[in-house]
């Protein structure tokens, strides 16, 4: 009996040390999501993208039929026909007043030999607009990565806010809590009392204006990235960018746009564009050449008297005997179409002007965008070393007045004013900090780096 309550106790034991955790066991961790990261997601799960593959997958049909029209059409047709009453008799040609049953079977061949070119340039059209579909993929993906990179900036800066704006009300608590400290003691007046108040009504406002932000644009960076509601969206609020350290880069913009005009998505498709229009030039023009094609054909028929007595011949020995073939070529001159050829032509070539226009027009913009860019990436970063100093020097002010304050030396206004000198200079280091990220992203992506979109 006392050996079977030892083996009791000692199962319930082990059963309760695997069953439930010990209170040194954490869960799982949620997931932190990196700016890389979530770019990344957006990029995959847009339903932009989603809808690229679909234009992508029409251009491929769209090309394997442009190719098919190198190869002859091909038909085959059979049919049969009852007849009955007056009608004529094949063999004599002359009207009878029978029933008859015709049946007929052929097979017809036809093939382009020339026609100006414009199944060659079709194709040709048809191949470029496949290629240009599936850029438009990947420029999809990159305006919804860079677009998230955007609202996934804004998050991170007023997750900040709102530490810094918690960071100042537990100041103006401190303050507070000691001015009516020492207006017990008699050191300090109701005013003094009345002014603290104020300062921290306002920095709540403060805190609560920057969580509604905060809960705006993580709303906007869940919209962006196509995420589901019911996760949860952690972000990492100390980007890579500020983990290797802010600087100066030393890449020209001359150098990046050479770059960007190899790899950028949108500078690609400016060419795709005029390449397409060039195509569609050509087809419009050889429109106007003649044609040439080469036409073939096999025939037979079956013919049976049902009345009147005739006894036809047998259906195999009609089969050979009423075959018959034809080959043809046929020369096509366009002479007069009511200048629909002509027109389409004009229409066509003032396309490909256009689209000329347009590629030079986003050349430029792009070259422009890179170096604002560059300019601004390393303008924020002499800002930021500036702003780094400053905030130390506005944090080192901050404390001493605080010291002074407290022996009663300094008045409450000032005291005030300090720290909003230090918690403003706080905030603008951290969004300086994030321009300088937003930035320094661009840039990279400018230079063909798409290593957040491995996949």
């Amino acid at each position: 009996m006392k050996q079977f309550f030892i083996h009791t106790i000692l199962l319930l034991s082990a059963a309760a040390a695997y069953g439930h955790p010990s209170p040194d066991t954490e869960p799982d961790a949620p997931r932190v999501w990196t700016m890389e990261e979530c770019m990344e997601y957006a990029a995959i799960h847009s339903p932009a993208v989603t809808q690229a593959r679909w234009d992508l997958a029409t251009a491929g049909a769209s090309e394997a039929e442009a190719f098919a029209e190198f190869f002859p059409s091909l038909s085959a047709q059979v049919g049969g026909q009852f007849s009955w009453g007056r009608n004529i008799d094949p063999e004599t040609n002359t009207y009878n007043n029978v029933t008859t049953f015709n049946n007929g079977y052929g097979i017809y061949a036809s093939v382009n030999l020339f026609d100006g070119g414009q199944t060659f340039n079709r194709y040709k059209l048809a191949r470029a607009e496949k290629e240009r579909s599936l850029n438009n993929v990947q420029m999809q993906r990159d305006d919804r990565a860079i677009s998230t990179m955007l609202a996934y900036v804004d998050a991170v800066y007023y997750a900040g806010a709102v530490k810094i704006a918690e960071d100042k009300l537990d100041q103006s608590r401190g303050v507070l809590t000691l001015t009516l400290r020492q207006e017990e003691l008699g050191i300090k007046g109701h005013p003094d009392v009345a002014q603290a108040e104020a300062t921290v009504a306002g920095d709540e406002y403060s805190l609560v204006q920057q969580r509604n932000l905060l809960t705006q644009s993580m709303l906007t960076l869940r919209s962006t990235m196509n995420f589901p509601s019911g996760e949860t969206l952690l972000l990492d609020t100390i980007p890579s960018t500020m983990k290797k350290g802010i600087g100066a880069g030393t890449d020209d913009a001359e150098t990046i746009f050479s770059i960007a005009l190899l790899t950028n998505s949108a500078a690609k498709d400016a060419g795709m564009m005029v390449k397409s229009e060039q195509y569609r030039y050509r087809t419009a023009k050889s429109a106007l050449y003649p044609t040439i094609s080469l036409n073939a054909g096999i025939s037979t028929s079956y013919y049976k008297t049902i009345t009147g007595g005739y006894t036809a011949p047998a259906f195999g020995e009609q089969f050979r005997n009423n075959r018959g073939e034809y080959l043809s070529a046929t020369l096509s001159i366009p002479l007069f179409s009511n200048l629909n050829r002509l027109s389409n032509v004009k229409r066509a070539k003032y396309a490909l002007e256009r689209s000329r226009s347009v590629k030079d027009e986003r050349l430029r913009k792009l070259h422009d965008d890179i170096t604002l860019a560059v300019a601004d990436r390393d303008g924020y970063a002499m800002e930021i070393v500036a702003l780094r100093a400053k905030a130390e020097a506005d944090h080192e002010a901050y404390r001493l007045n605080s010291r002074k304050y407290e022996e009663g030396l300094m008045s409450l206004i000032d005291c005030q004013l300090s720290a909003n000198t230090y918690f403003s200079s706080k905030l603008e280091l951290l969004k300086k900090q994030m321009l300088y990220i937003l930035k320094n992203k661009l840039v990279d992506y400018y230079k063909g780096n798409l290593s957040w979109m491995s996949r």
